[in-house]
């Protein structure tokens, strides 16, 4: 059960932080840099990033507590928000909007790399709701463990842009994000449908 929970953890959270959508735009934003210098910004992006979606890890619940949002409400917006991000993605208007933010700047580590590329408002979200869904300690570390994996990924991936840039092409990675986007789709239909179960509809 709990292996379950770590692979829809970390599918939900692959999906929309988006590793490999995210190695060609580093490419775009690093291409007047040397390799050490990129080096340096991969890894201040991912710890940026990384921090970002903790924080909302730790205190999302809680914010929202404060402000008077419940979490099955939090759960069927945010489930909203994840599948409008998974129709951009299907219909390529993510990735254009990604390459718009992603004009080459002497240092884009935080912005636009942490955020909003890495750490955007869908992987926000993202904490928030997986975080909620865990009773437990060991359930709520298991999602940060994710979290971190994936970030990982993203570094990775980062390093090897330019290869992967090279072997996939243009249209391989279009494809692969339209894949990405029908998983995140049926994600966020699953996070729609818990919600609206917390209520206590019986659906």
């Amino acid at each position: 059960m709990e292996l379950d929970l770590a692979i829809t953890a970390f599918v939900a959270m692959f999906v929309i932080v988006d590793p490999i959508g995210l190695a060609p735009l580093f490419v775009a934003v690093t291409q007047n840099n040397t390799k050490a210098e990129r080096r340096g910004i991969a890894i201040r992006a991912c710890l940026v990033g990384f921090t970002i979606l903790a924080i909302f890890g730790f205190a999302g619940e809680a914010v929202l507590s404060v402000i008077g949002i419940g979490m099955p409400a939090f759960r069927i917006s945010g489930g909203l928000l994840l599948f409008l991000t998974a129709i951009e993605m299907l219909f390529e208007k993510r990735t254009q909007r990604r390459e718009n933010q992603a004009e080459p700047a002497p240092d884009p580590s935080v912005f636009p790399l942490a955020m909003p590329l890495i750490a955007g408002p869908g992987a926000m979200t993202t904490m928030i709701l997986l975080t909620g869904q865990q009773s437990d300690l060991a359930g709520q570390a298991m999602v940060f463990g994710v979290m971190a994996a994936v970030v990982l990924l993203v570094f990775i991936l980062f390093m090897l842009s330019g290869l992967i840039e090279r072997l996939l092409g243009h249209t391989g990675i279009i494809l692969v994000s339209r894949l990405l986007g029908m998983f995140l789709a049926a994600l966020s239909v699953q996070f729609v449908i818990d919600g609206i179960r917390d209520i206590g509809t019986g659906v």
